[in-house]
């Protein structure tokens, strides 16, 4: 249906960003009508049957169409363009609405749980009829076919979103399998297994709630990028131009939303080279990574010497001695100031939070490793930093 509907409005015809947004549209507006139909039907079949595991099954299609709605106001509000007071764009609502939805859908679970605990103290009945049957069957095939298109345009453009509709709509599809059997069960037997299978269907809805909004609220929260994302811009990077970038270190990658992220990077360049020539190279690389990444980028040049035998040697030691205390560890921005009495090294080590030692413990570790393998008369500048990027 989706697909139809998307070849019938030429969506695949837009631009990437606009056709982003217009797919996420089209699907929060499905899920409105078929979560409006799917609630009506349930709704039915729970008077029919005075089923509490139906009818709170239907409330639940109901709170879906309402994430739905949001779904589809959060997909209009964040193509929105940027302004003055939001200059890279509204891209973070859509993680709103994601975290909204994984709301509902925990309160849902709640309200689900409580109804089925009164119906385990105070058992009613449950009538079946062929009416019922039917209904429910064709919510669970309703409710797959939500969770497979959600899914599927989820994973194309990388949504939180969808994806969290996508959970929501598979869990709403066992749930209803759930409580068909418990039907079926309560129907042909003397056993009474609704307010059981109620609470078994909320606790399960409750955790694909959890599930959704740590999905939603950690790119919110700022998390760490793909690794292999990550390994693209690297790759891009180092082999550019490998006569003029020698290094890369102090990676980061900004996320504004989906379809708005910014890199910014620190480029090592011989600090012997022109630096006209090696500036105008870097102003290649960050529009070549704009275009091919959809990413504004920020370059910045560190001049590295390396035509300097002792300094060359220094920095090799240094970076064997660092890996010595731990393999996770690099060093970058060396640099030598030799003097008469005494040589400082300086240079930046990169930690990883879960590092074993302290930030004070692994420098005062580096300075006593130097002092063992170079000498004792070279003393260590060192800035500890934590890395931007898994590791």
């Amino acid at each position: 249906m989706v697909a139809v509907l998307a070849k019938m409005m030429g969506l695949e015809k837009l631009s990437p960003d606009k056709k982003r947004s217009a797919y996420g549209k089209l699907c929060g507006t499905v899920g409105i009508v078929l979560n409006i139909f799917l609630f009506i039907g349930k709704f039915v079949a729970g008077l029919i049957s005075n089923s509490i595991a139906i009818t709170a099954d239907a409330f639940n299609n109901l709170s879906d169409a309402g994430s739905s709605l949001v779904t589809l106001i959060g997909f209009k509000l964040a193509e929105q363009k940027p302004d003055s007071d939001h200059p890279f764009g509204h891209g973070r609502i859509e993680y709103l609405s994601g975290l909204i939805v994984s709301a509902v859908i925990l309160m849902m679970g709640f309200e689900l749980v409580k109804d089925s605990i009164d119906k385990i103290i105070h058992p009613t009945g449950v009538d079946f009829s062929v009416v019922v049957l039917l209904i429910l069957v064709a919510s669970i095939i309703g409710k797959c076919y939500m969770a497979f298109y959600n899914y599927t345009y989820g994973k194309r453009f990388e949504s939180a979103t969808l994806k969290a509709t996508a959970v929501d709509s598979l869990s709403d599809c066992i749930s209803t399998t759930v409580v068909l059997i418990a039907t079926v069960i309560g129907h042909f037997t003397d056993v009474q297994i609704d307010g059981f299978c109620g609470i078994a269907v909320g606790i399960l809805i409750f955790v694909a709630g959890i599930n959704a909004a740590k999905e939603t609220l950690s790119p919110l929260l700022g998390e760490a990028p793909d690794p292999e994302f990550v390994e693209q811009i690297e790759e891009m990077v180092m082999n550019f131009d490998k006569k003029s970038i020698i290094g890369i270190h102090d990676l980061i990658v900004h996320d504004y939303g989906p379809g708005r992220r910014i890199i910014s990077l620190h480029a090592e360049v011989p600090a012997e080279g022109n630096m006209m020539s090696l500036h105008d190279v870097i102003d290649n690389l960050e529009m070549k990574l704009r275009v091919e990444l959809g990413c504004l980028t920020t370059i910045h040049m560190d001049p590295v010497v390396t035509t300097d035998e002792r300094v060359t040697e220094l920095k090799a030691q240094c970076v064997e001695l660092v890996k010595g205390i731990g393999d996770k560890l690099s060093l970058h921005d060396f640099r030598v100031v030799f003097g008469d009495t005494h040589t400082n090294m300086i240079f930046d080590v990169v930690v990883p939070y879960e590092f074993y030692l302290s930030d004070a413990e692994t420098t005062k570790m580096i300075q006593e490793k130097v002092w063992e393998q170079i000498g004792k008369n070279y003393f260590v500048v060192i800035t500890i930093d934590k890395p931007a990027v898994k590791v």
